[in-house]
C-alpha cells in the first residue's frame, strides 16, 4: 500500500505523486535496461538452448563492482543483431514512460560493439534510431544519445568511438554527447584529455563517470578534462575542497543511489551522501543507471529519496527541475519541461 502524506488536510499518495511528476533521466545505459523477460526473448533468438526466466534472472546476481561488470557482459552478449537493439530501445522508452519520465539521455556503448562484436556500428545505430522514433511516437518520452567509450579498452578505442560519434552526429541529431564508463582504475580520465578537447570542438557535449569505484582524484580529473556532468561522484564526499568546487560551479551530478549500494561502491543506503550533497548546495540529479541489474528504476529512486532520506515534496520537484536544467536539450524543449515541473501540484 502506498505511503500517505498529510498536507493541508489532504491525503497525498506519494508514490503516485512522484510517478506523475515530470522527470528526466540523465544516467541510463541502453544495454543495462534489458529486463530478464527481454533477455529470454533475446536468448530464444540466439542461443541453441534458450535461457529460462529463472536462468536469466541468475545472470543479474553479483557481489561487487567487478562482479557487476561481468554480469553486465553476460547479459549484453545476447545483443547480437541490430534488431535486438531496436527491441531494447523501444522497450526502454515504454518502461520510462510508465514511470512518468518525459525525457532521457541514454548511454550507448559503441565500445561494446567495436571491441566485443568487432563490427561497424552504423547498422546498430540505424536500428536504435528506429526504436527511438517508434517509442517517442507511441509513448511521448524523448530520448537523446550519449556515446560511451569503455575506458579500460584504452585511448585508441576511445578515439575510435568519439570520432564515430562526431561523424554520426551529422546524420543523427539525437546523438548529443560522449562519455567514458567502465573501470576507472584501469582507465584514468586524464588519458582522454585530448579526445575530450577534440569531441568538444566537433560540437559534442561532455560527460564522464567518475568517483564511483575509486577516489575523489577521478572526479578532479573528469572536471579538468572538461566534463560538463559527472556520473556518480560518490567519492566527492571525502574531499571538502571538491565539494566546494562542485557547489560553486554547479556542475551537475548524476547520482545513482541504488546502483552505488548494489555494486558495493557504497556500503549501505544509510551511508550514501545524496542528502548531504543536496544540503551542501550541489546540483544533484537522480538516476537509475542499469535498472534491472539493480532492482530499481527512476521512479524507485525518487521514492527512495523521499522516503529514506527525507526529501520534502518541494525538494523532489527541485530534483526534477535539476535534471531538466542539466540536460542537453535545446532551450525551447528545456523551458517547456521546466514549466511543466514548476506547474506540477
Amino acid at each position: 500500500m502506498a505511503r500517505k502524506l498529510t498536507k493541508k488536510d489532504s491525503e497525498i499518495d506519494i508514490v503516485e505523486w512522484l510517478r506523475r511528476l515530470p522527470k528526466a533521466e540523465l544516467h541510463l545505459h541502453l544495454e543495462g535496461t534489458i529486463k530478464p523477460e527481454t533477455l529470454v526473448e533475446l536468448s530464444r533468438r540466439h542461443d541453441d538452448t534458450p535461457l529460462t526466466l529463472d536462468e536469466a534472472g541468475m545472470l543479474y546476481k553479483y557481489e561487487n563492482f567487478l562482479g557487476f561488470l561481468m554480469s553486465f557482459k553476460a547479459v549484453t552478449e545476447r545483443l547480437q543483431e541490430p534488431a535486438d537493439y531496436e527491441l531494447i530501445t523501444y522497450n526502454m522508452i515504454r518502461e520510462l514512460a510508465s514511470q512518468g519520465v518525459v525525457h532521457a539521455e541514454v548511454y550507448i556503448s559503441f565500445g561494446i560493439i567495436y571491441y566485443w562484436k568487432k563490427t561497424d556500428v552504423e547498422p546498430y545505430v540505424e536500428a536504435i534510431e528506429r526504436g527511438r522514433e517508434r517509442g517517442e511516437r507511441d509513448f511521448g518520452t524523448t530520448v537523446l544519445w550519449i556515446i560511451d567509450a569503455v575506458r579500460h579498452f584504452g585511448v585508441e578505442e576511445g578515439a575510435r568511438v568519439f570520432r564515430k560519434a562526431a561523424e554520426l552526429r551529422e546524420r543523427y541529431p539525437s546523438i548529443v554527447g560522449i562519455g567514458i564508463g567502465g573501470d576507472e582504475a584501469r582507465g584514468p580520465a586524464d588519458q582522454f584529455r585530448e579526445l575530450y578537447r577534440e569531441a568538444k570542438a566537433s560540437g559534442l557535449r561532455l560527460t564522464a563517470h567518475a568517483g564511483e569505484s575509486v577516489g575523489a582524484e577521478s572526479i578532479w580529473s573528469a572536471i579538468n578534462i572538461g566534463a560538463e556532468r559527472i556520473g556518480h561522484a560518490l567519492a566527492a564526499q571525502h574531499d571538502t575542497e571538491l565539494i566546494e568546487v562542485l557547489a560553486l560551479k554547479q556542475i551537475p551530478l548524476e547520482i545513482n543511489i541504488t546502483s552505488n549500494v548494489k555494486t558495493g561502491c557504497c556500503k549501505a543506503f544509510d551511508e550514501h551522501p545524496v542528502k548531504d550533497y543536496f544540503e551542501s548546495g550541489l546540483m544533484i540529479t537522480l538516476n537509475s543507471d542499469d535498472p534491472p541489474m539493480f532492482g530499481s528504476d527512476l521512479l524507485g529512486e525518487y521514492v527512495l529519496a523521499q522516503q529514506r532520506y527525507g526529501f520534502t515534496m518541494e525538494q523532489m520537484r527541485e530534483l526534477a527541475a535539476n535534471a531538466v536544467e542539466a540536460s542537453f536539450l535545446d532551450p525551447t524543449r528545456k523551458l517547456e519541461l521546466l514549466r511543466r515541473v514548476e506547474r506540477y501540484l
